[in-house]
């Protein structure tokens, strides 16, 4: 028959628990007291790097430590997001999210090496960019209803390319299909770079692009925007209508936030949201943002938590629909 533990060992571990919950609580208060590492797990150069080092910059000026951008790019995000998932749940390594590694890589991976949920602390769901349906300027369609009736008129002749299979670009070209009930062949390219090149050079007629990678040449009208994938016209284009406003139901966009690992500390994250907010709010940060067609949102942890969950829900039947899956 098993003794219980004496008294003595149930004391001592009493007092263990509470020295371990002091010292959080004492950790949490310091915090923070030496630099925070941001992970952008892509290549620096692109939309998500420039968010992160704008806000990185600010933040460092009000949360009392600096905040620097490390780029862990590989594998559409998942090296950068699986190292933050693992590092030590104290608020000093931080992530740098998107639609990529919290909803479509863990839906298109057979093997996904973190939970989006439960892996990590949501600290705040910070702007979202749009996207945005691009022609090359010779394209018969003018309107997102011409392209529609373009396509079903003539269902095997056209393509769309996109920055890579598997990318929110590739998928908001299935949602558009899926929900406008018409038929197009994926070309997918290595980055949106090349893939831009050959709809300017009409090799490829159509493509989903992020609206900021896109702007410069819609200004200049080598490309035709015919509609934006937000729910709200860009501010950057006001001319630009919706896709939506066409095809009920149609939303994709580009969204950027902060995780910290599972178990930081809440009050730990309540600094971070606090400090991200704040650098939000700055008018410098604002503008540059407005320079990125990027919305501004700012939100709580609990409605990053609810985003993310409902983000996997969206995608969930699409990436099904669409047979995409990622070794």
């Amino acid at each position: 028959m098993k003794r219980g533990l004496s008294r003595r060992a149930v004391l001592a571990l009493g007092a263990a628990a509470t020295t371990l919950a002091l010292g959080s609580a004492a950790q949490a208060q310091s915090f923070p007291d030496r630099t925070i590492t941001l992970v952008v797990p892509f290549a620096a150069g692109g939309s998500t790097d420039l968010v992160a080092r704008v806000i990185a910059e600010k933040m460092s000026e009000n949360i009392g430590s600096q905040v620097i951008v490390e780029n862990v790019g590989g594998a559409g995000g998942n090296l950068g997001a699986d190292r933050v998932a693992r590092s030590d749940p104290d608020g000093y390594t931080i992530l740098m999210g998107t639609v990529a590694t919290h909803a479509l890589n863990p839906l298109m991976l057979k093997q996904s090496p973190y939970n989006p949920e439960t892996d990590f602390a949501p600290i705040s769901l910070l702007v979202v960019v749009p996207n945005v349906l691009v022609v090359n300027p010779e394209f018969p369609a003018k309107t997102v209803p011409e392209l529609i009736a373009l396509l079903k008129e003539k269902p095997d002749e056209y393509s769309y390319a996109s920055s890579g299979n598997g990318t929110p670009l590739h998928l908001s070209g299935e949602l558009f299909k899926s929900l406008a009930g018409v038929e197009m062949q994926h070309i997918p390219y290595k980055g949106s770079g090349p893939a831009l090149q050959d709809v300017i050079g009409n090799q490829v007629p159509i493509m989903f692009d992020n609206l900021p990678s896109s702007s410069g040449y819609i200004k200049s009208g080598t490309l035709r925007a015919l509609g934006v994938t937000t729910k709200e016209r860009a501010a950057s284009f006001p001319d630009i209508p919706t896709i939506g406003e066409t095809v009920p139901g149609y939303e994709t966009y580009t969204w950027n936030a902060f995780f910290a690992p599972a178990n930081t500390p809440p009050e730990v994250v309540a600094k971070l949201n606090e400090a991200s907010k704040a650098a939000l709010a700055d008018p410098k940060v604002a503008e540059r943002m407005k320079e990125f067609s990027a919305t501004i949102v700012g939100s709580s942890p609990e409605e990053l938590a609810a985003h993310v969950k409902a983000e996997i829900a969206k995608w969930t039947p699409i990436v099904k629909e669409a047979g995409v899956t990622l070794d």
